[in-house]
């Protein structure tokens, strides 16, 4: 385990990260993203992993995130024995946040208790004393924090001194500049917090020391050993191409390392968008100039489909399903070069592995599985490929950084993500029953392409539309209809890890509905989903 989260970091192009331990807080995978975005290499794992892993890791920085529990409560998370004496012993720097404060206070002597004066949402906060964790500009000045906690540290363990209060004077920030252990009590990663991203600069930069040098072109050059290094100079890799970013980002990454000895399939499962086989293939051909093999699959994957309505068993079926069809490749390959491929790519990112299943590191987690990923958590225990999936430490903006150093073309690289499973979890409910694909289709086609026509595809992170496993009354032609309802579904965000929908002009809503009930047979109702993630996810299964 250790071993292969090494290789992870490595092939990410550093060896020596800033390491998030996670105690289960909604926030902590937004503190990878905004140290990464400082250009400093940053990974995440299980808060409660080993002493061990955490030394192979080799951390210049540790930050311990929150999470939603107690310390005081029975199974609380915690740091491993030790974690405190190798830190610093070793002149690892340690910055608790939130839960993460309170269990450095407490683990070095100090009192938490039950907060009287609870604080959530925006609070107003003062540094109270000369603090270096702050910097010369912040003096004794207020600032606004975005606080979510119910304890608080009411005694600080000896050396700390408090640096920061809040209005209501609960302790902010807390500081042991020789052991160099920090504190605070309120979210510096999230938006909330204006200078959040100053301080994090401050801290990780001036203060520990971090060099501001990790880039893509790093990133590309590790990974490329890396994936030589796996796959022997006899060796051949299957890769699965779906014509999104992440696939395609990571199958001109491998053909780069390994040049011929990739062979790349695109498979029809019969849950693609509008015309998506020709023209994902036909630019696989003239623009990115990658040998791919078509296969025709949609048959195997509908009839292994039919009946099923739980989104999980879809996307475990369809994450089965598509192993079986590589594996079947698989021979036909051997009979082409004369040995059997032992790899296969995919294009895994970092957030369908939060999303999925524990951050690696260790066995157990104190955040919960979202959804199984077709290629993470959907796929089956038996496998006769290896996996290589070097994006997977990597979120989706930087995987198109890396796309455009490959010169991957830049209308390429700003294609909507489309889910794995496909439009299987785009049709709520059974995806065989009746014409819900092909209605889908044709209101999703119309749907985008009125947004290119409007200029907006580029400013929109995803759109998409649903099929709802429901029937409404209508009114069409003078006729009362029967007809089928479905929403429409467009979000903006960086990273996809949290999403805002997207506010339409009011004209272009209006024309994009009459257009779905006018030329699409069997819809007479269109909603529009405008919910943020969270409490949503992107996708509705």
């Amino acid at each position: 385990m250790e071993k292969s989260l090494l290789s992870d970091i490595s092939a990410a192009g550093g060896e020596k990260p800033v390491l998030i331990l996670d105690f289960g807080s909604q926030y902590t995978h937004l503190i990878t993203r905004r140290i990464r975005q400082l250009s400093i290499l940053t990974v995440c794992i299980n808060g409660t992993c080993p002493l061990a892993v955490i030394a192979a890791l080799n951390p210049r920085v540790i930050i311990l995130s929150g999470g939603p529990h107690s310390v005081h409560a029975d199974g609380a998370p915690s740091f491993a024995d030790g974690f405190l004496h190798y830190a610093e012993e070793n002149g690892v720097p340690v910055l608790g946040i939130c839960y993460g404060m309170q269990l450095l206070v407490q683990k070095l002597g100090g009192e938490v208790s039950i907060g009287v004066k609870h604080e959530y949402g925006k609070m107003e906060i003062a540094v109270v004393d000369e603090s270096g964790f702050f910097g010369p500009e912040a003096s004794r000045g207020h600032q606004t924090v975005w606080m979510s906690h119910g304890d608080e540290a009411i005694r600080l363990p000896e050396g700390f001194k408090v640096v920061a209060r809040s209005v209501q004077g609960s302790v902010a920030a807390i500081e042991h500049p020789s052991k160099r252990f920090y504190g605070l009590q309120y979210h510096p990663e999230v938006t909330h917090s204006p200078k959040g991203m100053e301080l994090l600069r401050h801290f990780l930069i001036d203060i520990c020391g971090v060099p501001a040098e990790w880039k893509m072109e790093d990133v590309l050059e590790e990974q490329i050993k890396y994936v030589k290094s796996l796959v022997g100079p006899d060796d051949h890799v299957i890769c699965g191409l779906s014509g999104g970013v992440d696939s395609t980002v990571a199958a001109m990454l491998v053909h780069k390392a390994i040049g011929d000895r990739l062979h790349c399939l695109f498979i029809d499962n019969g849950l693609l968008r509008f015309k998506e086989r020709e023209r994902v293939m036909a630019c696989f051909k003239n623009d990115l100039h990658l040998p791919v093999t078509c296969t025709d699959a949609s048959e195997q994957f509908l009839k292994k489909l039919k009946g099923v309505k739980d989104p999980e068993r879809k996307r475990k079926i369809i994450g089965e399903e598509f192993i079986r069809v590589f594996e079947d490749f698989a021979p036909k390959v051997e009979s082409k070069v004369g040995k059997r491929p032992a790899f296969l790519l995919q294009g895994t990112l970092y957030p369908d592995v939060i999303e999925s299943c524990p951050p690696p590191g260790s066995g157990r987690t104190h955040s919960h599985t979202i959804k199984s990923h077709h290629n993470v958590g959907g796929l089956p225990h038996r496998m006769n490929l290896k996996l290589i999936e070097p994006l997977k430490l990597l979120f989706k903006d930087e995987v198109r950084r890396l796309g455009k150093i490959l010169n991957v073309s830049e209308s390429f690289l700003k294609r909507h993500p489309f889910p794995g499973p496909g439009l299987a979890v785009r049709v709520l409910g059974d995806v065989t029953e009746g014409n819900a694909l092909n209605i889908l289709r044709e209101v999703d086609e119309i749907f985008i392409q009125a947004i290119k026509d409007a200029g907006l595809y580029d400013i929109i992170w995803q759109a998409f539309a649903v099929f709802l496993p429901v029937r409404s009354v209508g009114v069409q032609g003078d006729q009362r209809t029967h007809a089928n309802a479905v929403v429409l579904r467009a979000i903006t965000s960086e990273d996809g890890m949290t999403a805002d929908w997207y506010y339409f002009d009011h004209k272009f809503l209006v024309d994009v509905v009459s257009k779905i009930c006018n030329q699409v047979r069997g819809v007479n109702r269109v909603c529009q989903d405008i919910t943020s993630k969270p409490p949503a996810t992107v996708e509705w299964e």
